[in-house]
């Protein structure tokens, strides 16, 4: 049975941090990467199982990072700024792009 998997990606201008989780919540991956599609697609590729849902918050990069990461593949999905501010800000956890990374 292959791992159901799900990514979240809290993207700056050079690096993104990448919080990776199963289906069940636990903890597969936490890396960083430059904020390039390919560079994010390689970590997620190097791991064991079948994305769900690659989440990230709306930026400046959002539509590039979109069409590289479809392009390759992963389910990609771009939340609202203000959602993802509201849903992180309800999990009550200090701000910072590792914890970020982990909400989304």
């Amino acid at each position: 049975m292959t791992r159901v998997l799900y990514a979240g990606l809290d993207v700056s201008l050079e690096m993104t941090s990448i919080c990776v989780v199963d289906a069940q919540g636990g903890m597969i991956l936490e890396a960083k990467a430059v904020s390039d599609p390919v560079d994010i697609g390689d970590v997620l590729a190097g791991i064991d199982g079948t994305f769900e849902r690659v989440g990230f918050e709306a930026g400046p990069l959002s539509q590039w990072l979109y069409n590289g990461l479809t392009s390759a593949g992963l389910p990609a999905v771009c939340i609202e700024a203000r959602h993802a501010k509201a849903a992180m800000v309800a999990m009550n956890r200090n701000k910072n792009d590792r914890n970020d990374a982990r909400s989304l």
